[in-house]
């Protein structure tokens, strides 16, 4: 039974990141459509306001339900708990504020409020990444990870993603 509970946490978890990832790229791309003329404006906002409906509450709401049905399960079925998956219960209550967070701006577009430019959404897309990868790695490495290396890798791999992003703007406003 831990393994077919198991499997719906994977295949649950793979479609909440799908769902986090794709939001805020829609977020971006009906912040810039508020900056166009109409009648571009009311079009391009009209479709991506059903598009992010959509993905919010028929895919990442849901994904993220079931992440927290089967991810209990599992520990109920493990019995105990080891020290690396508190690590990754911790990064994992930070994902779901990230995902409240959206929510925020989720409601915000919504109604036409836009508080954060393209660029900020940009920025505001990697947090999900960079909780992906420490998730991921803590997973699989479990106790063989250095805690200390561990910390620096993640901390570089945010300073490679940052730069990465502020090199993307610059070729993307640059011509």
């Amino acid at each position: 039974m831990y393994n077919y509970i198991k499997a719906l946490h994977i295949i649950f978890i793979i479609t909440w990141f799908s769902g986090l990832f794709y939001i805020v790229r829609l977020f971006i791309y009906n912040a810039e459509a508020a900056a166009r003329p109409e009648p571009e404006k009311g079009i391009l906002q009209k479709q991506f306001a059903t598009m992010i409906k959509r993905l919010w509450c028929i895919i990442t709401w849901p994904s993220a339900i079931l992440t927290l049905i089967f991810g209990p399960w599992m520990l109920y079925l493990m019995g105990s708990v080891p020290t690396w998956l508190w690590i990754k219960l911790s990064f994992v209550a930070g994902l779901y504020l990230y995902h409240f967070s959206l929510q925020i701006i989720f409601k915000q577009q919504m109604a036409g409020n836009f508080k954060y430019t393209s660029q900020q959404l940009r920025v505001w897309n990697e947090i999900a990444t960079i909780f992906m990868v420490a998730i991921v790695m803590l997973v699989v490495v479990k106790q063989n990870m250095s805690w200390a290396w561990g910390l620096a890798g993640l901390f570089i791999f945010v300073i490679l993603l940052m730069s990465a992003v502020k090199i993307y703007k610059y070729f993307r406003t640059r011509g």
